[in-house]
């Protein structure tokens, strides 16, 4: 099958190993673990605060929670694999800033509502663009 000669290539293959090697490290696993928190507290923030009345929120916060979620999963299961998956978490994280002004039936937002989505999405925004970088270290030695 030509999928296993282009998967032996050996551009391919150090590029794998040097975001394996990146995933290794205890610091890239800390972000890892904050990454996948940030996702779940993003997913579960409107009960945690009781979005009361603001169910287009609600559910937007579920919906990009549990996807930061499994990208960070994915991205600290197979590093080598998921690294172009990266740029979606800073994404989800400016989502989640701006969708309490954009979203429809969310102008019931209050300060607190803002106020958390805010925070968490930047919060998202910076372990993403983290996420993104954790690959490139060994390229900048070079």
């Amino acid at each position: 099958m030509a999928d296993t000669a282009m998967e032996r290539h050996p551009d391919l293959v150090e590029l794998r190993e040097r975001y394996e090697r990146a995933a290794a490290r205890p610091v890239a696993q800390v972000a890892e673990g904050l990454t996948f928190m940030a996702g779940i507290y993003l997913a579960i923030s409107p009960w945690v605060l009781g979005f009361e009345g603001m169910r287009p929120l609600t559910v937007s916060n579920l919906v990009c929670g549990l996807a930061y979620c499994v990208v960070a999963m994915a991205m600290a299961a197979a590093p080598g694999r998921m690294h172009k998956m990266a740029w979606v978490m800073p994404v989800i994280g400016a989502w989640a800033i701006v969708s309490p002004w954009l979203i429809r039936g969310a102008d019931m937002s209050t300060t607190t509502t803002v106020l958390n989505n805010v925070i968490i999405g930047a919060v998202c925004v910076v372990l993403g663009l983290g996420a993104m970088s954790f690959g490139m270290g060994r390229r900048r030695m070079r």
